[in-house]
């Protein structure tokens, strides 16, 4: 009797499996393959922090980050200088339109009233001061089309001076704060820094004595220099590079002259004679700027201030600096050699906006 159940039994599985359609039983097949495939996915995935492995070995976010970490500075602090624009922009923008709206005036009509009709005219002989201080940057204008330009320029910086007051009052008035970390501070060399605290701009600027685009740059950061003077604060930093051998001792060199605050002078003389770089050439530069040879050479000789390029690199690296020249103006990296109009419309641009955020 067994032996019959039991082949009754398989008689009638193998009816009930006949009864299946071909369709079902793939769905089947691959419903299953899927299971043992998610279950041997689920045991071999990786953990979140994992972004690669080889030879069995994970590589984690973080090494990631130590991996690429030069290149990444760069990128993280131009992506916190944005985000404090950004910020600061919307802040100007709502404590604008919240005072207008006070006021039942448009945002228009408001700055009109509140900016516009409180700046001073410009006078004929503001825009000839302007002109005969700085012929050079009016060459090929007529004098009526100089001071037009002028005109034009002198009257966009009241305004943005205005503003910039109103905005700072309308901010102080509506207790902002700002809480985001500011971007990473460039330390200074009081002897290679030109323009005020007070400036609205900052100029940082890293460069190698013996790199030919920092040459090239050279002559048109001199007449932003010259023609935005104190609106402006000019910072110079040593970026050497290993692959030009005498740029570290020229950038000592600097460092040694600014010892007898003749910083600049050696640095005019240094991009000026690029091909005269050696030890011996720097000590003759010293003496042709009349400095005290003597201390000078001693300075030089003793690498007193290989130290200090080594900071400037270390700190350039930092903010994301690879290669010169490199400028960083209000903690916007610029990189290499730009021309005078390409800067001047940063600087312009930095210059009209109403201030730095409150720290």
């Amino acid at each position: 009797a067994e032996p019959r159940n039991r082949a009754a039994n398989v008689y009638q599985y193998s009816m009930q499996i006949s009864l299946i359609s071909p369709f079902t039983l793939a769905l089947l097949s691959v419903q299953t393959a899927m299971t043992l495939l998610s279950g041997t996915q689920a045991a071999s995935a990786p953990k979140p922090d994992v972004v690669a492995m080889i030879s069995g070995k994970a590589i984690s976010n973080a090494d990631l980050e130590e991996i690429g970490k030069s290149k990444l500075a760069r990128i993280k602090a131009e992506e916190l200088v944005l985000k404090r624009q950004i910020l600061d922009e919307y802040l100007t923008n709502k404590v604008l339109a919240d005072a207008a709206q006070a006021r039942g005036l448009s945002l228009e009509e408001f700055q009109k009233l509140e900016v516009e009709s409180r700046i001073l005219a410009v006078t004929e002989d503001q825009k000839r001061a302007v002109f005969e201080a700085m012929p050079q940057a009016y060459v090929g204008k007529t004098e009526a089309d100089a001071f037009r330009v002028i005109g034009d320029n002198l009257r966009s910086i009241r305004l943005a001076e205005a503003r910039k007051k109103l905005v700072a009052d309308l901010r102080r008035r509506a207790a902002v704060q700002v809480f985001l970390p500011a971007p990473s501070q460039v330390s200074l060399h009081p002897d290679r820094t030109q323009g005020t605290e007070a400036a609205q701009v900052t100029f940082v600027e890293y460069s190698d004595f013996q790199c030919p685009f920092c040459q090239k740059a050279y002559p048109i950061v001199k007449q932003l220099r010259e023609t935005y003077k104190d609106r402006v604060r000019f910072v110079f930093k040593d970026f050497p590079l290993s692959i030009h051998p005498q740029a570290a001792k020229a950038a000592e060199a600097g460092a040694c002259a600014g010892d007898q605050g003749r910083f600049w002078e050696m640095h005019q003389w240094m991009f000026e004679n690029p091909k005269s770089l050696q030890v011996n050439d720097l000590k003759r530069a010293a003496n042709t700027l009349r400095l005290d040879t003597g201390k000078f050479s001693e300075c030089l000789d003793s690498s007193r201030y290989e130290a200090s390029w080594r900071e400037d690199i270390a700190e350039g690296q930092r903010l994301g600096v690879q290669a010169t020249p490199t400028f960083l103006i209000n903690g916007q990296a610029v990189v290499g050699a730009k021309s005078l109009a390409e800067l001047t419309k940063i600087l312009d641009i930095e210059l009209q906006k109403p201030g730095q955020p409150s720290r």
